[in-house]
């Protein structure tokens, strides 16, 4: 008599880094980092943003501006930072949002000096989206995920 054994097969849970981009309205550089993060990892990064004094709206200027780069940003909505959210992430990077931010052991912290979109037109905003870019693409290479073909 012969048996037939089928074997078990596990799948360990894929866990994707986190990333958690801060700054003060959370309208501009952050929307535009976390824009760029999510279409240029094609889902292999989970994307958070957040404020320390959140806006009412996006920055129209950067919303424009990552619409020339086939990035549509236009609804997303400024969020206040909660400890929760810094957590919850394995990389947290600052962009001008001061002391705001909860320092937690283990976690990876980057401050990325970027000029402040505010006020700006979509001409200004440009060289800071363009910046966020190639800090994105040099952030995928450091977390291991391949940059999604555009």
């Amino acid at each position: 008599m012969t048996s037939a054994t089928t074997a078990a097969t596990t799948t360990a849970p894929t866990t994707r880094p986190s990333v958690l981009f801060v700054c003060v309205h959370n309208a501009g550089r952050s929307q535009m980092a976390a824009g760029y993060l999510t279409s240029l990892s094609a889902g292999g990064v989970e994307v958070r943003s957040a404020g320390s004094i959140p806006a009412d709206r996006v920055n129209p200027a950067a919303v424009a501006a990552m619409a020339e780069e086939g990035i549509d940003i236009a609804a997303q909505t400024p969020t206040v930072l909660t400890t929760a959210a810094v957590e919850a992430s394995d990389v947290v990077i600052t962009m001008g949002c001061g002391d705001a931010c909860p320092i937690f052991p283990g976690k990876r912290y980057e401050d990325w000096d970027l000029e402040d979109p505010a006020g700006q037109g979509v001409e200004a905003v440009r060289p800071i989206r363009d910046e966020i870019r190639r800090r994105i693409i040099t952030l995928l290479g450091e977390l291991g995920v391949p940059v999604a073909s555009s």
